[in-house]
């Protein structure tokens, strides 16, 4: 799946995990997306591929906000575990980065990895 049609994806989808909210008598809705320092999901997906991306930054969740813990640097191999959408509109992918010593874990952005990221959603964060 190429990252246009992922992010296509992603908003197609999100409306199914909006997750009503009252605040006093106002009705919000927030998308599902794993917050900073959340535990790390299983490893659903068997697939692994190698960075193309520039230093992307490997975070602790699915948004931008959450802290970089490492980053997928060109030729490095990644073992997806899953992915789910973020608080930003994107789909993030959950990954070992097996060059690293010792692996490293985290978040990263799918329109930055060159194949669109992991094909297997995280029930986690549903």
């Amino acid at each position: 799946m190429t990252a246009l049609n992922r992010t296509g994806l992603a908003f197609a989808a999100v409306a199914a995990f909006v997750v009503p909210t009252v605040t006093g008598m106002t009705v919000t809705t927030a998308a599902a997306h794993a917050p900073c320092s959340s535990s790390a999901p299983a490893d659903r997906d068997s697939t692994g591929w190698n960075a193309t991306g520039d230093n992307s930054r490997m975070r602790t969740g699915s948004s931008t906000t959450c802290t970089a813990v490492s980053s997928a640097r060109p030729g490095d191999h990644l073992d997806y575990h899953c992915y789910t959408f973020g608080n930003d509109g994107y789909t993030w992918t959950y990954l070992r980065n097996d060059t690293r010593s010792p692996d490293t874990y985290g978040w990263v952005r799918d329109d930055v990895l060159s194949d669109g990221g992991s094909g297997v959603l995280c029930p986690e964060y549903d």
